[in-house]
């Protein structure tokens, strides 16, 4: 007996390609290939140590039960301090939020804001899990190309002209940004300010690699007039912790946009597990040395990750302003082997040698505007990161091999001009 038929928007739904191709990766070294996960945005840290403790001291204490849907009083409280110290800038708990990861606050937020039709301006290559959340609500995408030539920065500009538009509703900010490790500036947020003032746009500003700023600093929408008051900023303890797998972020916005977010946990997944929100509360306390001793190995790992890309001839790379990614421009590469830039990456991975291989992704994983790109994590040892590099130089020169997986794949093959 047939299945019902299922909506237009699961039919169309695609999965987050980094997640695709970690499953690649852990199933070719099942079968025995030597792979260098380079392919994923997850820290190679164990979660700190007081999260750790108290995750556990909080399970055997029985904090295992249903808890307020917007999150522990004592938890949003100490996140509310926390950001008043990080930030400069008065934040109270009525404006905290606690959800299971940063990603779920881009569905909320689409929720709360975007009535089909709306247009929400994104600026590209972008998170793959946005395009999704805002058609979940039948948002429609505006795009604004990130440039390698300006540091991938946001182009202000762009948001003047948004701002004018009719339909215009909402801003996407991802800073630090992945996958282009671009930070927008001081005064690139407040330019958006002052774009972005008069209007009843809204602001969803993405911000889990806020510990991860290698230049200059770290500027949240929150301390910037004109954006406080239209922004929700989210925040999770995967990067700046190590605590992917425990789901945990939050919020911050204007009380009375904190109480709908909060209805729609209640109405969704009822509340973030109590015992998770323990550890983020023991981690925000107790783990910043901790945190910034594995910031300082991030940093060291890109700066070995560009410093080898550097010496591979076709490779333009920057170093990224933060983050723990390298958005290597392979353009002239993939034009010479005849490739696009994420068959080059499944190529690295399963092509180009029976025995070992290197995970990455392709740019356009991230928009159309991310073509002629690779992107890689540095979330393994030093000396692999070398070799993963080293690997790919001499892989590229395998013409036979690469003529091989494009009989193979020829979906992977070329057909259009790379970006200039």
């Amino acid at each position: 007996m047939p299945i019902p038929r299922m909506s237009a928007f699961a039919q169309d739904l695609v999965s987050e390609t980094a997640f695709d191709v970690l499953a690649l990766a852990r199933g070719l070294k099942a079968k025995g290939k030597q792979v260098i996960e380079l392919q994923i945005g997850d820290s190679p840290f164990p979660s700190t140590a007081s999260a750790l403790s108290e995750g556990v001291r909080a399970i055997q204490a029985g904090m295992t039960h249903y808890c307020p849907s917007p999150g522990l009083p004592s938890f949003r409280q100490g996140i509310a301090n926390f950001l008043t110290g990080e930030l400069k800038t008065p934040v109270t708990a009525e404006e905290v939020v606690v959800g299971s990861g940063a990603k779920i606050f881009e569905q909320l937020f689409c929720e709360a804001f975007l009535d089909p039709g709306d247009e929400v301006l994104v600026f590209t290559p972008h998170f793959p899990t946005y395009p999704p959340n805002i058609a979940r609500r039948g948002g429609r995408m505006i795009l604004s190309p990130l440039r390698q030539e300006n540091e991938f920065r946001p182009d202000i500009a762009s948001v003047r002209a948004f701002a004018t538009r009719p339909g215009a509703r909402a801003v996407f900010l991802n800073s630090p940004h992945n996958p282009t490790g671009g930070v927008a500036t001081r005064k690139d947020l407040e330019e958006m300010g002052r774009a972005l003032d008069g209007t009843g746009i809204a602001l969803f500003s993405d911000e889990p690699y806020c510990h991860m700023v290698w230049r200059g600093e770290h500027v949240s929408p929150l301390q910037v007039p004109y954006l406080r008051n239209r922004t929700v900023a989210c925040y999770t303890f995967s990067k700046s912790y190590s605590m992917s797998g425990w789901r945990l972020g939050y919020a911050v916005a204007p009380p009375p946009v904190v109480d709908r977010l909060a209805r729609m946990i209640n109405t969704s997944f009822s509340c973030t597990p109590p015992f998770v929100q323990l550890a983020g509360l023991a981690a925000l306390e107790k783990d910043s040395a901790e945190r910034d001793a594995q910031m300082a190995l991030f940093r060291g790992k890109v700066k070995i990750l560009v410093q080898a890309l550097r010496q591979v001839p076709g490779v333009q790379v920057l170093d990224p302003a933060g983050t723990f990614y390298a958005f290597p421009r392979v353009a002239d590469i993939c034009k010479s082997l005849g490739i696009t830039s994420h068959g080059l990456a499944l190529y690295l991975l399963e092509g180009a040698d029976d025995r070992f291989g290197v995970a990455c992704l392709g740019g356009e994983c991230f928009g159309e505007a991310g073509q002629g790109f690779l992107r890689f994590s540095c979330a393994e040892p030093d000396d692999q990161l070398v070799k993963a590099v080293e690997f790919m130089a001499e892989a590229v020169q395998r013409k036979d091999r690469v003529a091989r997986f494009l009989a193979e794949r020829p979906k992977y093959r070329l057909a259009s001009q790379l970006p200039a």
